[in-house]
């Protein structure tokens, strides 16, 4: 059942504790006062008129406005409607924070972004989705959220997410967590959303928020982006900081945008990129970041060279004929397409297993321990106890035979072969061989097959054989979804993947397509699927 950890105040309740609710920009700025309201005016008008009243400027009277909507979208569709379960905590100021913070030049500017659920914020406890971090209030912003506040973002809440980011069972079903139930997809709300960031898609999809903040290992952005009918942007490993954020593998794990538009993206991922002393994997990050909405509105494809991953289409047909359509697309917009056959070594998907195993216990061991608050758990081997004795809540749907192998993943010299292996199969022998042998900028192929109907019962029946997201996973390299059609009004995403640190080009890359698309895309229905209308 869904545990809903701070309550949604109504808008005009939000109007009248204007003047005394604000937040901070960033840790240690000072507090951003919230836009005045007329107070004595408010009690006769509708929240609205509220805004209309007020004091504050034109920009902070529309993002009021905006944030209002959003908290009364996630009331009628989250809350209740469909109940698509996609927010976990809502921020009940952010009407105030948004209106505060639309002046004065910032990056956002008072724009919303909800949060995936294992990344830290001061104000709610960080679960990862399990009961056995409930109480995990530990206070402090991730690095990121830092950024994300001091560049003028709105903290509008924490989104559901397939519990423990997907790394529990093998027999998952993607967005369903302990804490937040079963995340439905608000194109079908009988189909499922992907994982592991799917509270950050389907609230996106469903316009929740201006955008939101997902993680990935392998997938857990692009993927729920792409049947979410989103952007989604998993950025080279290392330009985004991991510190405070619950993990699963130091050599895959990153945060990213996912919005409605190439652009928002953009925005977002130059408010959150940068180094941090504490992860150093982003000693690099500042030489490569910048203003990556740079270029982004007069980017062009043509004469770029553009490689075809044609045997990662999968065998659907209807999704291999919106890849064809994306393909003239393409071509109609200059780029040069050029057939790639390549298929995946087996070894590398086995050695990034035998990574992720050996990684996830070291990591959580190392959260666990590491955490201030009052937890119950410490170590990955008190988390398998602990869903153990909480079988009911937790284990009723899937067990949790990937963390039991994890405990069992410690040979060190074991899992540093698999990892030098595996990153030179997914690296030097995969993007960067394809992209120099055969002279192209970027590689292509659809991200996913459309949503399949959630099963809690018998878990996930994900169409295999689509996408190559894994080989940008591995490596750590830039990987872009953008929406490029429908099967049946169910969402289908076009992946973009480039070298690493060329996060800007591939943005570039996928801005020129989203103009030149064709297709119509579906708006979400907020209902069960059913066939279209012929």
């Amino acid at each position: 059942m869904k545990t809903r950890l701070a309550l949604i105040l109504t808008a005009a309740q939000l109007a009248l504790a204007g003047h005394a609710l604000a937040r901070e920009r960033g840790q240690g700025e000072e507090p951003v006062p919230a836009p005045e309201i007329l107070a004595d005016e408010v009690r006769e008008q509708t929240s609205r008129e509220a805004v209309a009243a007020s004091s504050a400027s034109p920009a902070a009277q529309a993002r009021m406005t905006e944030a209002m909507e959003q908290l009364d979208r996630i009331a009628a569709y989250d809350d209740a409607g469909p109940m698509l379960n996609a927010v976990i905590a809502v921020n009940g100021n952010a009407f105030a924070e948004a209106g505060a913070r639309a002046d004065g030049g910032s990056l956002l500017a008072g724009r919303t972004v909800l949060v995936k659920d294992n990344i830290e914020t001061r104000e709610w406890p960080t679960t990862a989705g399990s009961l056995a971090l409930e109480d995990n209030r530990t206070g402090r912003d991730a690095p990121l959220i830092a950024r994300l506040r001091a560049n003028g973002g709105v903290v509008l809440g924490k989104t559901n997410l397939s519990e423990w980011a997907n790394i529990r069972s093998s027999n998952s079903t993607s967005g369903w967590s302990a804490v937040g139930g079963q995340t439905r997809n608000p194109h079908a709300i009988d189909r499922n959303t992907c994982g592991s960031s799917s509270g950050s898609g389907a609230a996106v999809a469903a316009g929740f928020a201006w955008a939101a903040i997902g993680t990935e290992t392998d997938g857990s952005i692009t993927c729920p982006a792409s049947v979410n009918g989103v952007v989604g942007f998993k950025p080279t490993v290392g330009l985004v900081s991991r510190t405070h954020v619950v993990p699963i593998s130091v050599s895959q794990d990153t945060a990213g945008p996912m919005a409605r538009s190439v652009a928002d993206a953009a925005l977002l991922l130059s408010a959150i990129a940068g180094s941090d002393p504490l992860d150093p994997a982003t000693a690099d990050a500042d030489a490569h970041k910048g203003d990556y909405m740079s270029g982004l509105d007069t980017a062009s494809l043509d004469g770029v060279r553009i490689g075809v991953l044609r045997n990662q289409i999968g065998s659907q047909a209807a999704t291999a004929q919106i890849f064809e359509q994306a393909l003239v697309d393409l071509a109609e917009a200059g780029a040069v397409l050029v057939d790639i056959e390549y298929d995946p070594q087996g070894e590398m998907y086995r050695d990034e297993f035998t990574v992720l195993l050996y990684e996830t216990r070291e990591g959580l061991d190392e959260y666990l321990t590491g955490s201030p608050a009052d937890i119950p758990v410490r170590s990955l081997a008190d988390l398998i106890d602990f869903n153990a004795v909480h079988a009911l809540s937790e284990l009723r749907w899937f067990g949790q035979d990937i963390f039991e192998q994890a405990m069992q993943t410690t040979d060190e010299h074991a899992y540093l072969a698999a990892r030098e292996n595996a990153l030179r199969l997914a690296g030097d022998q995969g993007i960067d061989r394809l992209l120099a042998e055969n002279d192209v900028a970027f590689l292509i192929a659809p991200t996913q097959g459309p949503a399949w109907t959630t099963d809690l019962v018998l878990g996930d029946h994900i169409t295999g054989g689509v996408g190559a997201g894994s080989l940008a996973a591995i490596a750590g390299y830039p990987h872009l979804t953008v929406p490029m059609g429908h099967v049946e009004g169910l969402p289908v995403g076009l992946s973009f993947i480039g070298a690493k640190w060329n996060d800007h080009a591939v943005l570039e890359a996928g801005a020129a397509y989203e103009r030149a698309r064709s297709v119509e895309l579906p708006e979400p229905s907020l209902e069960a699927w059913k066939p279209a209308t012929r």
